[in-house]
């Protein structure tokens, strides 16, 4: 881990270089309270046409529900998403879309039904924040099947960095096919 010290000199190195410092733009609360990442999904709220645009962008759609408050969440945000090497490697593999677990926002179901925010959530059965849903590649087939077997994976509360890392990994590499998220991270974290 780098000293404050250690950082402010490798700047300090790099501006008398000449070297420009790619900016990060980090988590920034939102009026409704939630913290939030500027590469987060922009929707409409159709989650058949994010899955498609996920898919067409050869990327993974996942949900992240939230909740005003959340220490967990905030936690996420401040930092698990702040690592470079986490967000570069979500950036890369996922869409996801921030839901609030009490919200209001209308949604509309891969099955068409159209829900708040908090009906949608009720209907995942998500009861812990922050909680990341993921689906498959592709929505064909998804809105007959019951909302839980929607998903590829799910987890639930705050996970430690490297555990974090993990479950995106899970999901990136289609681990789910061949055994559960829990054995997973303790392979791989």
């Amino acid at each position: 881990m780098l000293s404050r010290r250690s950082m402010i000199a490798g700047l300090a190195a790099g501006w008398a270089s000449g070297q420009v410092l790619p900016a990060r733009a980090g988590a920034t609360l939102t009026d409704d309270g939630l913290y939030t990442q500027p590469w987060f999904l922009e929707s409409f709220l159709e989650l058949a046409d994010d899955l498609g645009a996920a898919a067409g962008a050869r990327k993974r759609f996942a949900i992240m529900w939230e909740l005003r408050g959340c220490p967990y969440c905030k936690d996420t945000h401040l930092i698990n998403f702040a690592r470079p090497e986490i967000e570069s490697y979500i950036k890369e593999r996922f869409d996801i879309l921030q839901l609030n677990i009490i919200g209001a926002r209308e949604v509309t179901d891969f099955d068409g039904e159209k829900l708040p925010e908090k009906r949608m959530a009720e209907k995942y059965g998500i009861r812990f924040t922050p909680t990341f849903q993921f689906f498959p590649e592709s929505a064909e087939g998804l809105a007959a099947r019951k909302p839980r077997e929607r998903e590829v994976a799910r987890a639930q509360g705050y996970m430690a960095p490297r555990q974090f890392q993990a479950m995106f990994r899970y999901v990136a590499e289609r681990a789910y096919e061949k055994g559960g998220l829990l054995d997973f991270l303790k392979a791989n974290s």
